[in-house]
């Protein structure tokens, strides 16, 4: 029993925060307790954090007491009442299995079943009699053994089965839940719109006729400033019946509040209109003007070019007659001009015959000419590549000459280098003591580095 307490943990603790203790308070009925200024209350905190642990201690022993009548449920179908005399439960081959249907009280199932692990006193009281069972193995070469195997299995399953059973119906009562509150709000929801509907409606309808009265008067007063309003120039006529509409228009009480606006509006109105009525009237005087001026200009360029057009017929005959006679002293110049023009392409050919001789023989000459300036041109390239390939190779000597002196004097140089700092290393040998022919020859073993792991730094 004590290890069953022990597994069965008080799944509802919680921290002892003032909303915790707040939604307890108002669970249990006592929301005229709180409010935003007891939140920082140090005394009623106290007082609340008291109740809090007072109610989960209760809690643990209503919990205790629940595990304790599932344990005797559970013992009582394990351990089922035996006649007298009558054998132990694991000896006796029961003709039908009891069908178990030990599952969490309905006031603490759902509190079972929704915490972590709820559910293992029951799974354990279950285990012990499956290791119960297992201590004593029936024989399987028995009918006796073999049924004892299949009747704790199948008490397994029921047990596995009311359980699942349970839950499958705690779970879908649960998601009913939702369902119902979203129902119970949508009818709320729907019942009170309908109720805001029903009270706001005189004011809607008082208020659309307001505003139909209101775009009446405006679409009145567009329209009456819309009669000085012309897509393309009106004639004076139109504009004088326009103006006799707009005279029509009556200012009285019908107006309501927009009369001040409708008399000022008929007034630029017809203000503007009169305005272009003059416009108008004397564009088309200058237009009947303009027809008259512009029909005598037309008459008179017809009788000028009607003149024009007779003058032109004889200029064009007496033109005609000079162009025959031309053409005909045309024809016998052209004709003179065809014979002295063959004679003159015939000599002409026969200089240019003599002139394209001349013209060969001196491209010959010129060409003989140019063939010796290039050889001679080419022998001075040659002879001029020999020098510059001389004077190269007598630079370069010169070159590897000096740099041979160069590296002559860095060896000397380098040499004396050593050998100052090899006589200053034989000088170190020979002041600590050691003879001159061993400081010698370690100089020179060091130097030439026969001794490992030391060097002399040049």
């Amino acid at each position: 029993m004590d290890q069953l307490e022990n597994i069965y943990h008080d799944y509802s603790d919680y921290a002892d925060s003032f909303q915790a203790m707040e939604q307890d308070a108002r669970a249990s009925g006592r929301t005229q307790e709180f409010n935003q200024e007891d939140w920082f209350d140090e005394a009623l905190n106290r007082r609340l954090a008291m109740e809090a642990k007072g109610r989960r201690e209760q809690k643990a022993v209503t919990d205790r007491a629940a595990i304790k009548a599932a344990v005797v449920q559970l013992g009582a179908f394990f351990y089922p009442p035996q006649p007298k005399g009558a054998m132990p439960a694991r000896s006796i081959v029961m003709s039908e299995p009891q069908e178990l249907a030990v599952v969490p009280p309905a006031e603490t199932a759902l509190q079972v079943y929704s915490t972590p692990n709820g559910l293992e006193p029951w799974l354990q009281q279950v285990r012990i009699k499956v290791d119960e069972f297992k201590q004593v193995l029936p024989e399987l070469t028995t009918k006796k053994g073999r049924d004892a195997y299949k009747s704790m299995a199948h008490r397994i399953a029921k047990s596995k089965n009311a359980l699942e059973d349970a839950g499958k119906k705690l779970s879908a009562e649960q998601k009913e839940i939702p369902k119902k509150i979203d129902a119970e709000r949508k009818r709320v929801w729907d019942i009170l719109e309908s109720w805001q509907k029903e009270v706001r409606q005189p004011l809607d309808d008082w208020q659309a006729a307001e505003d139909k009265r209101i775009d009446d008067h405006q679409d009145a007063l567009k329209h009456l400033r819309d009669m000085a309003v012309f897509a393309t120039p009106p004639l004076a006529a139109h504009v004088e019946q326009i103006i006799q509409d707009v005279q029509m228009v009556t200012l009285d009480d019908s107006w309501e509040e927009f009369l001040p606006e409708a008399g000022v509006a008929k007034d630029q109105v017809l203000f503007a209109l009169r305005t272009l009525l003059t416009e108008r009237q004397q564009h088309e005087a200058q237009q009947r003007e303009i027809a008259r001026l512009r029909a005598e200009a037309d008459a008179r360029v017809k009788a000028d070019r009607d003149a024009a057009i007779a003058l032109a017929a004889a200029e064009q005959e007496r033109q005609a007659a000079e162009q025959r006679a031309q053409a005909e002293r045309d024809a016998a110049a052209q004709r003179e001009q065809v014979l002295a023009n063959a004679a003159r392409e015939a000599k002409e050919a026969s200089e240019r015959q003599a002139l394209q001789l001349r013209l060969q023989e001196q491209e010959a000459a010129h060409a003989a000419e140019q063939a010796e300036r290039d050889r001679v041109a080419a022998e001075h390239r040659r002879v001029r590549e020999v020098e510059e390939a001389r004077q190269a190779e007598i630079q370069r000597q010169a070159e590897a000459a000096a740099e041979q002196q160069r590296l002559a004097e860095a060896r000397e140089a380098d040499k004396e280098h050593k050998g100052s700092i090899n006589r200053t290393a034989l000088a170190a040998f020979t002041a600590a003591g050691m003879p001159e022919e061993f400081a010698k020859l370690a100089v020179v073993l060091i130097a030439s580095r026969k001794i490992p792991a030391v060097s002399i730094a040049y």
